[in-house]
């Protein structure tokens, strides 16, 4: 795993067809996805549930490139053995899910995944000023956690943008979460992100079945965002 910051697009499976997991995978990898967003509920940090280490081990076999999985969970150390033995390239822990953040990624770095912190819309970007060198990616929440389909919190831009400066030129990746379109990849793009998670406007109007409009979508979202950088 190549650090890059060309624009990278991540579908969220959450919007994907349920009963056909492997396929949506290997769908959207071949409509031109960079990775492929796993994100993890547990009803407790979250009000919803979803997946666990045993759907992300199902679904790597059928996955080229990065499995991206996002923890939304509390408490968050006693899974990370598992996620990563799921075959997680990243994982994703929340700064507000446990008081020992710090301990956290180091365990997510031990366990030989890539290190990723999540912010929630509430949380001050400087937060994370003293855990820069602990990470390998940054998760911007620009909607509150739990569910899909939300609409983009335009205060969020702002963040990244003050995160873009606080990084300098750590090899540390911004990712975008939450409401990411046609219409809101060009800011935060422009404020600096790398990474962005679309879910519905990704896997809107295609199935498996028919993925051409996946690829369609990918295409759009990727080069609005380009054409703002």
């Amino acid at each position: 795993m190549m650090f890059s910051r060309q624009i990278k697009i991540a579908p969220s499976i959450l919007s994907a067809d349920f009963a056909n997991f492997g396929a949506e995978c290997r769908a959207i990898e071949a409509q031109g996805a960079d990775w492929v967003h796993v994100d993890v509920m547990d009803g407790h940090f979250v009000p919803n549930i979803t997946f666990g280490p045993a759907t992300c081990a199902a679904i790597r076999p059928h996955i080229k490139g990065v499995m991206d999985v996002h923890l939304m969970i509390a408490p968050v150390d006693a899974y990370i053995e598992a996620f990563a033995q799921a075959g997680a390239d990243v994982i994703s822990a929340h700064l507000e899910a446990g008081p020992h953040i710090h301990r956290t990624l180091q365990a997510i770095r031990g366990a030989g995944a890539k290190a990723g912190l999540a912010i929630n819309p509430g949380t001050p970007v400087e937060a994370v000023e003293y855990l820069l060198d602990m990470v390998d990616l940054v998760c911007v929440m620009t909607v509150n956690p739990g569910f899909g389909g939300q609409k983009f919190i335009h205060s969020q831009v702002a963040k990244v943008a003050k995160l873009r400066a606080m990084i300098g030129d750590r090899p540390v990746h911004i990712e975008i979460d939450g409401g990411v379109t046609v219409e809101t990849a060009p800011l935060v793009a422009a404020a600096g992100a790398d990474v962005l998670v679309a879910g519905s406007a990704v896997f809107k109007g295609g199935s498996v079945g028919d993925p051409a409009p996946y690829g369609v979508n990918i295409a759009a979202i990727r080069a609005a965002a380009e054409g703002a950088v």
